[in-house]
């Protein structure tokens, strides 16, 4: 039998009775491709892409070397020929191969040279990590080479030096016997480490089992967490100001019109930015910032046109500009009031004619970039004094998203902390299980002036000095610790009745609307809530 014979209605059977799927004759699972690219996700989180690549590398060489053994008792004869482990490629659903070159792998050629479309690695890794600067087909090289492996009764190793997760059109993969390697071989090896599938599996269950205790504590530390509090993937979004912030982002992502991104410091305007570009057309391509208040005119410039050798003192090599760098994806543009008058007009000129010329140089160079500018400046403002250019605002901001500060959004403020609080405990290392009632309470009475940014720092900080169970108000930073709740006034001073009706329907709606809980916070029985409720003219929900 030739393996292109093979079909996987004759090697996958389903039992009547017990519902189990076998592949000849052994058990076997099946799953989506998004499922494990969600597990290749959280694994590469947990253990960094190294760690990942290493347990993914090893999963694949044991799942080759497996299938080849299992292949030789029931068809020895697939085994003996070249085609086999591609054919089972195809068979899984893993890639499809559109060239391979086979030889007897002793002289200069490979034993097997091969390009390949459609790897399920490349394709998920895009969709939920993004681009990659080295080949992602982990799995699939660790199976190519135990697979071989086994077949050839030799060590044989396989490199990916193509990807489509890096930029390439198909993916490419050579195998070679260990000893015809040159130096290539070398990074990679630590990757393999062993040969001997049963050594592997074994070093494969250690892996596993340290993951395993980390997920626990994951699933540890998230228990005290009510409800999904990530709408919005990669966001923790509560608020309605937020939720239609996000969604107007999702609808501006499709286009590719300019942003302004706006907003006081420390209120994410970068990750909204990078959520933009991640919703867009151009994910896979790069997303390149650029603080334009860190650098002079001078450097300011050679950072964004490039700069041809000998531009000036110091330029001993030409350079590409970042918006040559991010050809295909997003700039942006952080800072963007801070930019001198004369810079304001260079860039000016380069976002109006879609090209630029490198310093020292007269040669215009197109380039397809989306562009994100973000400040916390009133520009209108800066427009009427002379500091900024009306018509470069005019080209910035075609559509402004506007983030809200964290005081004018505090449902968000708890889930923030929760979220804060986990992320910390991973890179730590430490096991907490929350916060306490009273942290509670002067997390959501402080104004945090330094919004979202000041938050997490607050977390950070209180997460390593922390000494029990849960975080006290004493592990906060001091003016969190000794906040009060603030009533502000409006116009003018206003009656006792008033102030306190503004700060219970507030208490209510920090509460989500649920009033056991607010009374519980207020500190007054349920039966005076509702009765003060009524008395507010507001409708009393249970």
């Amino acid at each position: 039998m030739k393996a292109k014979e093979l079909a996987l209605k004759e090697l996958l059977t389903i039992s009547p009775t017990d519902s189990l799927v076998r592949f000849m004759q052994r058990r076997v699972l099946i799953f989506d491709a998004l499922a494990l690219g969600l597990l290749r996700k959280e694994i590469i989180e947990t253990l960094g892409q190294h760690g990942a690549r290493k347990i993914l590398t090893r999963f694949g060489y044991a799942h080759g070397w497996r299938t080849a053994e299992m292949l030789h008792k029931e068809f020895p004869e697939i085994v003996a020929e070249g085609f086999g482990g591609e054919h089972l490629h195809r068979l899984f659903g893993l890639v499809n191969t559109i060239d391979i070159k086979i030889s007897d792998g002793e002289g200069d050629l490979p034993i097997i040279e091969s390009t390949i479309v459609n790897s399920y690695e490349a394709e998920q890794h895009l969709d939920l990590i993004g681009e990659s600067e080295t080949g992602v087909c982990w799995t699939l090289v660790g199976f190519a080479s135990g697979y071989e492996s086994y077949r050839t009764g030799r060590e044989v190793y396989f490199i990916e030096d193509s990807c489509c997760a890096s930029g390439s059109k198909t993916c490419h993969v050579v195998g070679r016997f260990k000893e015809n390697w040159d130096e290539k071989l070398t990074p990679h090896l630590p990757y393999f480490e062993i040969a001997d599938s049963n050594q592997i599996l074994v070093k494969l269950t250690e892996d596993f089992q340290k993951l395993e205790e980390k997920f626990a504590r994951k699933k540890q530390q998230l228990a005290f967490i009510n409800g999904d509090i990530e709408p919005t993937p990669g966001f923790v979004v509560r608020s309605s100001s937020m939720l239609k912030l996000m969604d107007m982002a999702r609808r501006v992502a499709k286009v590719d019109s300019s942003i302004l991104v706006t907003g006081d410091s420390g209120v994410g305007k970068e990750y909204v930015s990078r959520y933009v570009h991640l919703c867009s057309k151009r994910k896979h391509k790069p997303f390149i910032t650029v603080n334009c208040g860190a650098l002079s005119e001078t450097l300011l410039e050679s950072e964004l046109f490039g700069h041809v050798k000998g531009a000036f003192t110091g330029a001993d090599r030409a350079r590409a500009g970042l918006f040559e760098e991010a050809e295909g994806g997003t700039l942006f543009l952080d800072e963007i009031g801070e930019t001198s008058l004369n810079m304001q007009v260079k860039l000016l000129r380069a976002i109006q004619e879609r090209e630029v010329k490198r310093v020292g140089e007269n040669l215009s160079r197109p380039f397809d970039v989306r562009i994100i500018a973000a400040t916390n400046r009133n520009l209108e403002q800066e427009v009427e004094v002379g500091h900024f250019r009306l018509d470069l605002l005019y080209r910035i901001k075609v559509i402004e998203l506007d983030i809200p500060s964290l005081s004018h959004r505090g449902e968000d403020i708890l889930p923030l902390a929760n979220k804060f609080l986990y992320k910390f405990c991973e890179q730590m290392d430490r096991t907490i299980t929350g916060l306490s009632r009273a942290t509670v309470q002067k997390l959501m009475n402080y104004a945090w002036p330094g919004n979202v940014r000041e938050l997490q720092n607050a977390m950070e900080r209180a997460v390593a000095l922390c000494q029990g169970e849960w975080i006290e108000p004493i592990d906060l930073p001091y003016e969190v610790s000794t906040a009060s709740v603030a009533v502000k006034f409006k116009d003018q001073i206003q009656p006792m009745k008033d102030v306190e009706r503004d700060y219970i329907l507030s208490a209510i709606e920090l509460c989500d609307n649920d009033k056991h809980k607010a009374a519980e916070a207020l500190q007054i029985g349920i039966a005076t809530l509702y009765r003060k409720v009524h008395e507010y003219n507001a409708p009393a929900e249970s």
